[in-house]
């Protein structure tokens, strides 16, 4: 069956946020490594709160200073050109997303961020984006640069596309890899 939308995550596969995770940690607290999401699920409420405000800051700091990954703009407008649905899922907050996206120009039409679905790598935002559009997962594809979007494919059952210019020690989990979005289309096919 053809492959009738792609869904993409955001930081490091269409936008180069230049976002620095270990700062982020640093700033909140947390251990190097930890996973920050899931982490602030065991803090007490104050001081979740005052964490999820530190991370937008360095979020909302990202997207004003984001530029797109190369060839993303051009990928995205070929897909789009072909009938093909595009959806971002992403770990990052909604303001976040939405303001990236509209400073790199790039026009989605679905999104699921952290306030909709549990975070990557539960495959929750992938099912319900395929939901929304009444597509099965063998009609998608999900692209995305590190493990967690490896992982969410996988558990949704979506050919995932890992985008990786020197690919990880993961990179075998993943259905696909590139290293150039352009090599994208081949494997997306006529669409619609």
């Amino acid at each position: 069956m053809k492959i009738r939308a792609v869904i993409f995550d955001l930081d490091g596969t269409l936008a180069d946020s230049r976002l620095d995770f270990a700062a982020m940690r640093r700033d909140v607290g947390l251990a190097d490594g930890v996973p920050i999401l899931e982490a602030l699920t065991h803090l007490e409420e104050d001081a979740r709160e005052r964490a999820h405000a530190i991370i937008l800051a360095h979020e909302l700091a990202g997207a004003r200073r984001a530029t797109p990954m190369p060839g993303a703009r051009a990928l995205v407008d070929l897909l789009r050109a072909r009938g093909l649905r595009i959806g971002i899922f992403t770990r990052n907050a909604r303001i976040v997303t939405e303001l990236t996206l509209e400073r790199l120009e790039l026009a989605v039409d679905l999104i699921v961020a952290r306030e909709d679905a549990p975070p990557k790598p539960a495959p929750d935002g992938l099912l319900w984006l395929l939901q929304s559009w009444g597509l099965a997962p063998h009609q998608a594809l999900y692209v995305g640069d590190y493990l967690y979007d490896v992982e969410a494919g996988r558990r949704a059952a979506v050919r995932t596309v890992l985008y990786a210019p020197t690919p990880p020690d993961f990179a075998h989990d993943a259905d696909e890899i590139i290293e150039d979005l352009a090599d994208l289309p081949a494997l997306v096919g006529g669409g619609g």
